[in-house]
């Protein structure tokens, strides 16, 4: 297991710490002896969380209360940053909800574009504005993009076209802040059995991928947060966005995404 903590650091920041991904990826880092800054909208989650993270892990932990869509979130995120020095973040929070395009109202449009987009890409900014000239010391960033912002799929607009935004953003940071200790990574991942993905209630299809757990998630990006700017967790992932962007043509995998992603949701339609 690497020693993230001697590399980034005694603390990382969580966002979207309460279930799913972002749980694992807390208690990924409590293994380590990392202490963690939780931060969801679901209180009763942090708190249950950072009590299982302290008696198991004997870890610090600091919670933070927040709706990502706020406008001052990015401020109040960046006092605990800079209180801690924190040189690791893992941004998984994301807004998501699946139906027809023109079913979103405004809100929710704004919503996606504030949580999946805004607050991630102004924290990165604050994060590396304060960390700028500390050469001697390795940053970490993950961002949580997915498959779904690898095609566009009917039902998923504004949710893949904000995923799309991620991995663009990861890509392009990772090569342009790799000479300053900025090590900045995309997971592009699949279907995981968390409950955000259950809760939008999926029928299955005929090109189906099995669940992938959120531990083999996160460990699949620890492993390659410094080596490459994204990872596809999973053998089936990456041979599936193998299959489709480099064999045939986009095109036809679009007509095969969409396809799929009709007969998961055909409730939908």
């Amino acid at each position: 297991m690497m020693d993230m903590k001697n590399k980034y650091g005694s603390w990382c920041l969580v966002a979207g710490a309460g279930e799913g991904l972002g749980e694992a990826f807390a208690f990924a880092m409590a293994e380590r002896g990392i202490d963690i800054i939780l931060v969801d909208q679901k209180k009763n989650r942090l708190e249950s969380i950072a009590n299982r993270l302290g008696s198991t892990f004997g870890i610090r932990t600091k919670m933070i209360h927040l709706d990502l869509a706020s406008e001052e979130s990015v401020r109040i995120l960046m006092e605990t940053i800079i209180e801690t020095s924190c040189r690791l973040i893992v941004y998984n929070a994301a807004f998501s909800v699946v139906q027809k395009f023109m079913d979103n109202d405004p809100a929710d449009l704004d919503r996606y574009v504030r949580v999946n987009m805004q607050t991630p890409l102004q924290l990165i900014h604050f994060f590396c504005d304060f960390h700028s000239g500390k050469h001697g010391e390795k940053k970490g960033i993950i961002l949580m993009s997915s498959l779904a912002g690898s095609w566009g799929t009917q039902l998923l607009a504004p949710y893949g076209a904000t995923k799309a935004f991620n991995h663009i953003l990861a890509e392009s940071l990772y090569h342009e802040l790799k000479a300053d200790g900025f090590e900045v990574m995309a997971c592009i991942a699949g279907a995981t059995n968390t409950p955000g993905y259950m809760a939008s209630n999926p029928r299955g299809g005929k090109i189906s991928i099995p669940l992938m757990r959120p531990e083999k998630v996160v460990e699949a990006s620890l492993h390659s947060l410094g080596n490459r700017p994204f990872v596809i967790p999973g053998f089936r992932n990456r041979l599936v966005y193998f299959f489709l962007s480099r064999v045939l043509p986009r095109r036809t995998s679009l007509r095969i995404m969409n396809r799929s992603v009709g007969q998961v949701y055909r409730d939908r339609l």
